[in-house]
């Protein structure tokens, strides 16, 4: 599995190494110098802290939801972590719909279905994105352009929830399914993937995971505050506001995109933002966006290689599966 990983890993680190030097040329790369010079990266560990604070939160969230489902017979919180964690390192994925490796990883673990499992994977996609849709929300006056995509993505998302909760609907769906080839093996497994989402995303559930998912994205906004307290922005009750819509705008847009770990998107709206709000300069601006996307993106898709790595280690290589004839899928021996 690691090997299979790492060519993409690989590719990915040189996608994001594409971005900074297209950052750096696009604005003045010896500005980014001087800018890079001149941080005080006594704020160092405030950032790192801050984006450690959202990873913990994270995985309580995630250790919620596979406690609540029932599906972490055997897994022991150490072993939740490690689950967690090791999916991290697809986090450079579109959408991050890569973190289903934790289903796999905890298939081999309880031979808990990946289709029963991999809902948890896109709840907390929907809960990270109400969260920082929220968050965006707090700053939504300081930028005027961004309002509409705000008000597009708010409507859709509620839209997406009430339409996760009608059952009649979904039957209807499943029913064309069944008549389609391969339907009658397919459709069990869509019900199975629906069940566990609706439960996930009934409201009381959804409530509380987004509340976590709020307080622990927002700690990655204090970290890009604390950037820009290391460029020499004076400390404000302002410059939280700001430092959070930024951070929290640009993580949106990236994911929306669809483009792995948003690349690209990411760095670029977050750069003409702090250009535009702070108003940095571009070689600054440029320079706090890179130390940002390092400081969370990099330092989580880092833990969750070495997260892998251990859990190959401890567990050992892939086995080769064996069919489930309950579930209809195959499973860990």
């Amino acid at each position: 599995m690691l090997a299979q990983l790492r060519g993409k890993i690989i590719l990915s680190a040189l996608l994001g190494l594409g971005v900074v030097v297209v950052l750096g040329l696009a604005s003045d790369i010896g500005q980014v110098g001087q800018s890079f010079g001149s941080f005080s990266w006594a704020t160092l560990p405030a950032i790192l802290g801050f984006t450690a604070l959202n990873y913990l939160l994270r995985w309580l969230k995630w250790d919620f939801y596979l406690r609540r489902m029932g599906m972490g017979q055997g897994v022991s919180y150490g072993d939740s972590a490690l689950l967690f964690t090791s999916g991290m390192v697809m986090a450079v994925t579109p959408g991050k719909v890569g973190e289903v490796l934790k289903s796999y990883l905890l298939k081999r673990l309880n031979g808990t279905p990946i289709s029963a499992s991999a809902p948890i994977v896109l709840a907390e996609r929907v809960t990270d994105g109400l969260a920082m849709l929220l968050l965006m929300g707090f700053g939504l006056t300081l930028y005027a352009p961004a309002r509409p995509l705000f008000y597009l993505l708010l409507a859709l998302t509620v839209v997406g929830l009430l339409i996760a909760q009608s059952r009649a609907l979904v039957d209807r769906v499943l029913a064309l399914v069944r008549k389609l080839p391969l339907g009658a093996r397919v459709a069990p497994r869509l019900l199975t993937a629906y069940l566990s989402m609706r439960e996930l995303l009934s409201w009381r559930i959804l409530l509380i995971s987004t509340l976590i998912s709020l307080v622990s994205w927002f700690g990655e906004c204090v970290a890009m505050y604390y950037v820009l307290r290391g460029l020499g922005v004076p400390a404000s009750f302002l410059l939280l506001q700001q430092a959070t819509f930024v951070f929290a705008a640009s993580t949106l847009f990236g994911l929306v995109s669809f483009l792995p770990g948003g690349l690209g998107v990411s760095e670029g709206s977050s750069t003409l933002m702090l250009e535009r709000l702070i108003p940095l300069p571009a070689g600054p601006a440029t320079t706090a966006t890179i130390i940002i996307r390092f400081c969370t993106l990099w330092f989580g898709v880092t833990l969750g290689a070495v997260a892998l790595a251990l859990f190959s280690r401890r567990y050992g290589d892939e086995r080769e599966p064996a069919a489930d004839p309950a579930a209809g899928e195959p499973i860990a021996r």
